[in-house]
């Protein structure tokens, strides 16, 4: 709370996050953060064409029960652990406050290489889109600074204004989807309706490794519900809520929406569809069912998909970093507040360098926007989440078993486990189709464990290590704040 002075005396910056977000808007938050329309028409194609073909949309419903049964533990700790800061803090409290400063650096790794991978990919839209408007050619990095200045301009405000310019953009590009698979059931699909994406044989076909990739991906941004915690109107309720909400909505749409576009083009020929350019085949999809006027809608809500996607991103990194800075692990300065916005807007102004950087950096490095900047990042970020929620699941078993506060044995056991099994299993296979995502191939076209797939790689160990030795250091050179990040998370 700010600390009312007498005229005259500078009042001490704020320190608590503060708003009365609902259910329906911390959905709209994460979900935006999941990017609707830029899953169906870049990530799905791309699952379709390299993961298993017409057996996609299965992996999308798979990922979906993965991702319910942790969040039914996450869920459970939000009512017992009253601290925003999500994986930082629960970790800390079920694990060990130095697995808990880890897992805070690897969802930092996480958000951050979603965003930056996104930025590149709205960087190469806009530029593209310009130029077949007749417009100027004009590198994709200056439009990617160009959105990340709009994003920092609005995670600066108040989050009641981002919420409801997500909520606008969401809306739009959820129902333009739903349109185009109302189309599609309504003339039948090119090779008739089924449920051949569901058939075993699809499923397991292709590289399924590479497709679950794509479809976790999808939901990252769901499980950051908790982080919201100090500015929703009733957290023990809203929060839960809130989780369930954005699993499991998340999921039927993205298998609905897939479903379509495979039934749009055929089980037999949606993967040369895919093939023939994968980063169109959404344009050419409602070109097809829904004419002229769909297709130049999709392709501007597409670009504002993006927009959201960042835009919610760096509302979650603002937050762990104001998490991590009021448990003295970050420079303190982050942790203020803003007098009249009420948003951590110094935090928010770190991001929006960070981004600057990274994006300067890969256009200094001449990285493609879509098969490098986005592909390489947005695989890093899917197994670091991955992993992250595997070590979540473990903590909420171990910290409920340790202070009995829910007895409730699905809740606090069975679903966290069973979860932890998934999430394991999918980051296994994630790491051994790596290469074949990044193209890390031999002259025979073998994928192989090169220096990009090594690199990428090592980022999810380099994080947690840091984290890790962080703690040791402040343990041992600054116990004050050692006491600090303790009393922070435990």
């Amino acid at each position: 709370m700010t600390r009312i002075e007498s005229p005259g005396v500078a009042s001490a910056p704020a320190r608590s996050l503060q708003g009365s977000l609902g259910v329906t808007a911390i959905i709209f938050m994460v979900v935006a953060a999941a990017s609707p329309l830029t899953v169906v028409g870049g990530a799905a194609p791309l699952g379709i064409l390299l993961g298993n073909g017409a057996g996609f949309p299965a992996l999308y419903a798979i990922s979906a029960v993965i991702l319910l049964f942790f969040a039914v533990g996450l869920a459970a700790m939000t009512r017992h652990v009253p601290k925003p800061g999500a994986f930082f803090t629960y970790v800390g409290y079920g694990l060990c406050r130095s697995t808990g400063l880890a897992a805070a650096w690897t969802a930092m790794l996480t958000y951050t290489t979603i965003q930056v991978s996104v930025y590149g990919y709205v960087g190469y839209i806009l530029s593209v889109t310009v130029t077949s408007l007749g417009g100027p050619a004009i590198a994709w990095w200056i439009y990617s600074l160009l959105t990340v200045a709009l994003v920092g301009v609005l995670g600066y405000r108040h989050i009641d204004l981002s919420s409801k310019v997500l909520g606008v953009l969401l809306v739009a590009e959820v129902g333009i989807v739903l349109v185009l698979v109302a189309a599609v059931v309504f003339s039948g699909g090119a090779q008739g309706l089924s449920l051949a994406p569901f058939a075993p044989e699809n499923v397991v076909s292709g590289s399924p490794g590479v497709g679950l990739m794509f479809a976790i991906a999808a939901f990252i941004g769901f499980e950051a519900t908790a982080i919201f915690r100090d500015e929703a109107r009733d957290p023990n309720r809203t929060i839960p809520r809130a989780t369930y909400g954005a699993v499991i909505g998340i999921g039927v749409f993205y298998t609905l929406a897939s479903w379509a576009l495979v039934m749009a083009w055929g089980p037999d020929g949606v993967l040369d569809a895919a093939a023939e350019n994968p980063g169109t085949l959404i344009l050419r999809t409602v070109a097809q069912y829904l004419g002229i006027v769909g297709e130049v809608t999709v392709n501007v809500l597409l670009i504002t998909s993006m927009f959201a996607c960042v835009l919610s991103f760096h509302n979650v990194l603002t937050r762990y970093q104001h998490s991590m800075a009021g448990a003295g692990v970050m420079p303190d300065r982050l942790g203020a507040v803003h007098h009249r916005h009420l948003s951590p807007h110094a935090s928010s102004l770190v991001q929006t360098i960070t981004s600057v950087v990274l994006i300067a950096v890969f256009a200094v490095f001449q990285l493609d926007p879509v098969l490098q900047v986005f592909t390489w990042f947005a695989g890093v970020a899917t197994l670091a989440i991955a992993l992250l929620m595997a070590v979540t699941s473990i903590a909420v078993i171990v910290y409920f078993a340790r202070t009995r506060q829910d007895r409730r044995i699905w809740n606090t056991v069975i679903a966290p486990a069973l979860g932890f099994v998934g999430l394991i299993l999918s980051a296994a296979l994630i790491v051994v189709y790596f290469p074949l995502m990044v193209g890390d191939v031999d002259a025979e076209g073998t994928p192989v464990f090169g220096a990009v797939s090594w690199f990428l790689l090592a980022l999810v160990v380099v994080f947690p290590v840091f984290g890790y030795l962080q703690a040791v250091w402040i343990r041992q050179r600054r116990p004050a704040a050692y006491t600090k990040l303790t009393d922070s998370i435990a």
